[in-house]
């Protein structure tokens, strides 16, 4: 099963690159390890999972506002958060390899191998061990749980490890005309903080009452050491993070109730919900009260997709403190225990986090399928993404039937009629039959062909991606035919 699995997530990859949706990031030189760009088929599918995104939680709610800050911050803001001094991963270096290791992660694909060898009991113990070595901080005891386990390095097969150390992964930068004298800043390692920077900018300018929202999606840098699992892991990546403000006392009602939100999101996709679970953090962070991620199974296990935190008041306090500026709200609400209003007070806040490329590959995994399509007669295979219309980079193709006696013509024509509405494909090399699989394999939902009978009559044929069905439609009815079924009501209701 494991083989299976590893071998449809080649084929991911393999197909992400052959279409058009993710390249290695300077390629032409080799590359650069954890770096990814997105082609130009990836461009539009990010898109449209952004727009999916900021339409269910900006749109669709009255007290959630958008934000986009700055990537420079002042460097007092990464003290106030706690990330200059606490913002490590513990790592191990395997001395034969000279490779460096997450050495929680290293423990994690044990469990993982322990659980598909039917070791159940045993995968149990040892996430135990890990939760309590990580909430206790306690460095030696993982080294020990690395050797106790005999896990070797993938590369050396050899367990001669280093010691487990804590190493920082924030990028540093100057910030200045001239190195000399120039202030050091730090790539931002989440989002987060520019929204709680700009609390009362957003709060007082868009007169916002508690309970209510700041969504954002933006760039942020980590230095991974680890680079694997394709765009699981990058260095340079996207957020889609929005922090709910609420009245202290009332963020356990919000936090269960983005927990339920944020998985509906994921599941509106039509995902098996057998491929989504819960997993509640054992060792939660110095400003959280409560956590837990919304995890998905891809093929090598199920791994973190997006986090819902309840922040407590940390963040705001600490930037109260370090800017000497008051991070309070006045909440003119009367309590009815005390008939007086709450007044002021630093609000808590509950965070929906949801990393963007981890989601375009749960997209990828969830929507490729390789079909065999052979009959008795002949042998026939397609590969298909099926994405949701709504999210798909082209909404149809047009393809006219052959390059001559005005086809080419009438398809343009159409083509304008739609392309102010629709992201459209035109396509008119090759057979029709390879046409058809071309789009299928970069999820096109419909292939609109111009033949003979258009010039006669102006219908067209409509060939569905899934089905593969076919239907005959007036062209006057694209426009709503389309419309209907890659709406994004269809998502979002």
């Amino acid at each position: 099963m494991a083989k299976i699995n590893e071998e449809i997530f080649k084929n991911v990859i393999s197909h992400a690159k052959e279409y058009g949706f993710v390249f290695q990031s300077s390629e032409i030189y080799d590359g650069l390890s954890a770096v990814y760009d997105y082609g130009q088929l990836g461009a539009e599918l990010k898109n449209n999972i952004k727009t999916y995104w900021w339409k269910a939680m900006v749109q669709m709610h009255e007290n959630i506002v958008g934000l986009d800050s700055a990537i420079f911050m002042h460097p007092k803001v990464w003290k106030a958060s706690g990330h200059v001094d606490g913002f490590s991963d513990p790592m191990i270096d395997n001395k034969d390899s000279k490779k460096r290791y997450r050495a929680d992660q290293l423990l994690e694909d044990k469990i993982t191998s322990l659980e598909a060898e039917g070791e159940k009991e045993k995968a149990d113990h040892l996430q135990t061990e890990m939760d309590n070595a990580l909430k206790a901080d306690d460095l030696p005891l993982l080294k020990e749980l690395i050797e106790e386990y005999k896990i070797v390095c993938p590369i050396s097969k050899t367990a001669n490890w280093t010691d487990v150390r804590q190493f920082n992964l924030m990028f540093a930068t100057q910030f200045g005309a001239m190195a000399e004298g120039s202030e050091e800043v730090y790539l931002r390692p989440e989002t987060a903080q520019g929204i709680f920077v700009n609390f009362l900018n957003v709060q007082k300018s868009g007169r916002m009452k508690i309970p209510f929202g700041i969504a954002q999606i933006g760039k942020a840098f980590r230095n991974e050491v680890i680079a694997r699992q394709f765009i699981m892991r990058m260095r340079e990546f996207e957020q889609m993070e929005m922090q709910f403000f609420v009245r202290p006392g009332t963020e356990m009602e919000w936090y269960n109730k983005w927990k339920e939100t944020r998985l509906k999101w994921h599941l509106a996709l039509g995902t098996n919900p057998e491929k989504y679970k819960y997993h509640d953090h054992a060792k939660l962070a110095h400003y959280a009260n409560a956590a837990v991620d919304i995890e998905y199974e891809f093929p090598f296990g199920f791994k973190e997709v997006e986090g819902i935190h309840s922040r407590t008041d940390f963040d705001l306090n600490q930037h109260q403190e370090f800017s000497g500026k008051k991070m309070q709200y006045f909440d003119a609400e009367v309590n009815p225990e005390t008939n007086k209003p709450y007044g002021n007070y630093v609000p808590y806040v509950i965070e929906t986090s949801i990393g963007l490329d981890r989601f375009f590959l749960v997209t990828l995994i969830n929507s490729f399928e390789e079909q065999d399509l052979s009959t008795e007669e002949k042998q026939d295979s397609r590969s298909v993404l099926k994405l949701h219309p709504a999210l798909s980079p082209y909404k149809a193709a047009i393809l006219p039937l052959t390059k001559k006696d005005g086809l080419p013509d009438k398809a343009r024509e159409i083509m304008d009629q739609l392309k102010f509405d629709f992201n459209m494909a035109y396509d008119e090399k090759d057979s029709i039959g390879k046409r058809y699989r071309r789009q299928d394999a970069i999820g096109t939902p419909f292939c609109i062909t111009v033949d003979y009978e258009t010039l006669e009559n102006n219908t067209v044929t409509i060939r569905h991606r899934d089905s593969m069905e076919q239907e005959r439609v007036d062209i006057v009815n694209l426009q709503k035919i389309i419309g209907d079924l890659v709406s994004w009501k269809n998502l979002l209701i």
